[in-house]
């Protein structure tokens, strides 16, 4: 009888060192494709809900809560009748805010580009070693850029092992010549993103991430430490090169942001939320019309 509790404890143990990280929710729509069935959107949606879901995309342990919560919306533009897809997606993910029920978007991406090959039935194969197929690849790319994002609002920088994980799929998905994976593809996709992220131009707009999220939002329940930190991590983005700004990454990162940050600074005394407003036109002019509720 002990053997058999030592062995149950063995395994609830194990699980707990491969929980996988991420806690995805996947729709797949296909609003103007005649000739797919339910089941058929239906299976593919179980089978890549359980790609992201059941592999392990890091060595590292998380427990069920710390799972990242993100969503993605595929939608399906056309179907050839067998394996051949043309879709777009939208990916989303969040992070919990210390203390509070409240989850604060981390990425809200979207991808016009995400065309892939599926046979109905068949399972998706992981490796970040090798290039399998397009949707692996997609969504391997998406898993580890959701962890590298993740990993940066908890420590400075924390996610650049990950973004490199997520460079990797890159470099073997290039050769597929599936579109997003290089440079010509255009300035908007995942070559660029991830370009972005490994740039050290756009290395300020990490660290603030981090300062925004564990030194400025999990601060919040407690005094107003949060907000100084937030305001106190602004200029520093300043000093990012102004021809740079509209490059994706920091495009994606402040029009998925600014709402919230505006939210958040406007518990700013009057002149602070002058201080902000004034920094924030000039970090991020593409989004200055939701921060004009801080000048209220």
């Amino acid at each position: 009888m002990i053997k058999i509790i030592v062995f149950f404890c063995l395994l609830c143990g194990l699980g707990k060192l491969q929980a996988q990280e991420l806690n995805a929710r996947v729709t797949i729509l296909a609003p103007q494709v005649s000739n797919i069935s339910k089941p058929t959107v239906e299976a593919l949606q179980k089978t890549i809900r359980d790609f992201l879901n059941n592999n392990k995309f890091s060595n590292e342990s998380y427990k069920p809560e710390e799972r990242i919560d993100c969503s993605f919306i595929i939608t399906i533009n056309s179907w050839d009748g067998g394996s051949g897809y043309t879709a777009e997606a939208q990916i989303q993910s969040s992070r919990p805010v210390f203390n509070s029920s409240y989850n604060s978007t981390l990425l809200n991406m979207s991808d016009k580009n995400f065309d892939f090959s599926y046979n109905d039935g068949s399972t998706i194969d992981f490796s970040d070693q090798n290039y399998i197929s397009n949707i692996s690849a997609l969504l391997t790319y998406y898993a580890y850029t959701i962890i590298g994002l993740d990993k940066d609002s908890f420590s400075k920088s924390g996610g650049t092992s990950y973004f490199k994980k997520a460079q990797n799929i890159i470099n073997l998905a290039q050769a597929s010549g599936n579109a997003g994976w290089r440079a010509a593809d255009g300035l908007r996709n995942r070559f660029w993103f991830n370009e972005n992220t490994l740039n050290p131009i756009f290395g300020e707009l990490r660290i603030f991430i981090y300062y925004y999220h564990l030194n400025g939002l999990d601060q919040l329940t407690d005094n107003d430490k949060g907000l100084k930190q937030i305001l106190g991590a602004l200029p520093a983005l300043q000093q990012m090169d102004k021809q740079k700004l509209g490059s994706i990454f920091p495009n994606v990162y402040f029009a998925t942001k600014a709402e919230e940050i505006t939210n958040v600074l406007s518990k700013l005394n009057g002149q602070e939320r002058m201080q902000a407003y004034n920094m924030l036109a000039e970090i991020d002019p593409a989004n200055i019309g939701k921060y004009e509720g801080l000048k209220k």
